[in-house]
């Protein structure tokens, strides 16, 4: 039975070791891991990803400036209508 008990606090220690290793090895290469990350996230969006850092090239184009489609015409109301209450 003690021989049980032993294996027992030897593979718990063990377990416990390899945590705290584990914890400390993504501690110390945070910024490695971040940017291996990244790089694999970017890589897989294809023809998109220099879309992301330079422009709307990979977009089909240029974007529009402004949106005079969505500013309200002439003859709109100044405010829109408060709905009544219901009740």
């Amino acid at each position: 039975m003690q021989k049980l008990v032993n294996v027992i606090a030897v593979v718990s220690g063990v377990v416990s070791l390899t945590v705290v290793g584990t914890a400390g090895y993504v501690y110390v290469n945070k910024d490695a891991i971040i940017q291996s990350v990244t790089d694999k996230a970017l890589g897989s969006l294809g023809g998109l990803g220099g879309a992301l850092g330079g422009g709307a090239s990979g977009l089909g184009g240029d974007l529009p400036i402004g949106t005079p489609d969505l500013a309200p015409s002439a003859d709109a109301p100044a405010q829109a209508a408060v709905p009544t209450n219901p009740f």
